[in-house]
C-alpha cells in the first residue's frame, strides 16, 4: 500500500461507480464519470479478520480486512489507475475515463 494522497476532489464511491462484468475477472468496479488523478474514489468499508479468502485485503502479514463494500470489485492490473492507501481510501493515480474499470496492482505474489 502507498502513503499519503494529494487530493483534487473526494468522491463518494456510490455516485460515481458501478459494478459490472470484467474482461479482466468476473464483476469489476468502473467509472460512471471522468475521475481526475488525485480523487479519492471512495473508503474501504469492512471488517478486520485474520482469514484470508476472496475481498480480503491484507494490511500486513497478521491483519487482514474484509471488504464489504463496492470497492471490493476492484480488479488487478499490472497498470494501475487506483491504489488503496493505508488509511482505507481507494485514490486514482491517473485519469480515469467514464466506462473504465478501476483497478489496483495487488502486488509482485499476486496469482490469479
Amino acid at each position: 500500500m502507498a502513503f499519503g494522497c494529494r487530493l483534487t476532489n473526494y468522491m463518494t464511491s456510490d455516485s460515481f461507480v458501478y459494478v459490472d462484468d470484467s474482461s479482466i475477472h468476473g464483476k469489476g468496479l468502473f467509472a460512471k464519470s471522468f475521475i481526475p488523478s488525485g480523487t479519492v474514489i471512495g473508503v474501504v468499508q469492512g471488517s478486520p479478520t485474520t482469514d484470508n479468502g476472496d475481498h480480503v485485503l491484507w494490511l500486513d502479514e497478521n491483519c487482514g480486512f474484509h471488504v464489504q463494500c463496492e470497492l471490493r470489485y476492484i480488479n488487478h492490473s499490472d497498470t494501475p489507475n487506483a491504489v488503496y492507501y493505508d488509511n482505507l481510501e481507494v485514490c486514482a493515480i491517473r485519469d480515469i475515463q467514464a466506462g473504465e474499470e478501476i483497478t489496483h496492482y495487488y502486488g509482485a505474489d499476486w496469482e490469479e
